[in-house]
């Protein structure tokens, strides 16, 4: 089992720190996973309207509440997909999102990322010049998007708001204009991406993090952090697999962390948590020196989002950056 750790968020509310990530799931694998996840003592459970599986969750909750577990011991993330980021559209999606699940509340409900598309052409509307571009809203800022958060809080559909994949820029102008302090950011962490200053400033403003993929993955064709050496021996010395450390990992750094996975012996497994000692830390962080990836950027999505978002190298072809205000 894990070790049952709560993290305070900014609200006062605690948040698992061992959670179930359902990204990249293939349709129909995710209901048995939630299920046999919740079943093997899981609290929290990272979702969102693109993964396009909320549906499933949904099923799943349906056979595990309230036999297993109440609502209220249950702490359920969603996110804000970027075609819904103007007020209209962002009220309906949750409306649908909490339909889907069958809930009446969310625990955390994130702004999935600081890109917003234009509404009302599909998740992901194509850009009617640019063939494999999407089409991207440059009106709307991510203060607007902010704006209409706060307002879907003081609704009472949602406990909490927060964001996911901002940088420091894009959350200091949230906080400048708002005042409003998002409670989690939810990025992409591990040991290649440990993002030391983003981590800093957070701590320093309240914001909690979130580390999604923190195995690693494998989006670019790069072996599986469970493959490298080092983090084979830590798990050797400590009779525990490589998923086990890269999310102690996390645990160290004070994240909660969302591996996911449909396998159910996996699934119980990622829950099983291992404490790292000071020096197996060190020796899980050294990977990443000298040797930062980053998995997870849009602009080599398809279709392409023609968007700055983190100021890396692949990136500066960009013909367009994110409007903050």
């Amino acid at each position: 089992m894990s070790f049952g750790n709560v993290i305070q968020l900014n609200t006062g509310a605690p948040i698992p720190q061992i959670g179930l990530g359902t990204w990249l799931s293939k349709p129909n694998e995710v209901e048995s996973a939630v299920e046999i996840a919740v079943r093997n003592g899981y609290r929290h459970l990272d979702l969102a309207r693109i993964y396009r599986n909320q549906d499933e969750v949904g099923r799943a909750l349906k056979k595990v509440i309230p036999s297993v577990v109440t609502r209220e011991q249950l702490f359920i993330t969603s996110k804000l997909w970027n075609c819904s980021h103007q007020q209209g559209p962002a009220e309906a999606e949750l409306d649908e999102t909490l339909e889907q699940l069958g809930l009446s509340y969310l625990d955390l409900y994130l702004i999935h990322w600081p890109v917003a598309f234009e509404p009302g052409n599909g998740l992901v509307p194509p850009h009617p010049t640019k063939e494999g571009e999407a089409l991207l809203d440059l009106k709307t800022s991510l203060v607007d998007t902010w704006k209409t958060m706060i307002k879907l809080k003081e609704s009472g559909k949602v406990k909490a708001i927060g964001v996911s994949n901002f940088t420091i820029e894009h959350i200091k102008g949230l906080i400048d204009a708002t005042g409003v302090v998002p409670a989690v950011n939810q990025i992409e962490a591990h040991p290649l991406l440990p993002q030391d200053d983003l981590v800093a400033y957070c701590k320093q403003v309240g914001v909690h993090i979130t580390a999604y993929s923190p195995l690693g993955n494998n989006l670019v064709g790069k072996p599986m952090l469970t493959e490298n050496a080092a983090v084979k021996e830590v798990a050797e010395k400590l009779g525990a697999t490589p998923a086990q450390v890269l999310v102690a990992w996390g645990v160290y750094r004070g994240y909660s962390v969302i591996p996911k996975s449909v396998q159910e012996g996996r699934i119980i497994s990622n829950f099983k948590q291992v404490a790292l000692s000071e020096a197996d830390y060190k020796k899980v962080t050294a990977i990443g020196e000298g040797n930062f990836e980053r998995f997870n950027i849009p602009i080599r999505f398809q279709p392409k989002w023609d968007i700055g978002l983190f100021n890396e190298e692949l990136e500066k072809t960009a013909t367009y950056q994110v409007k903050i205000a």
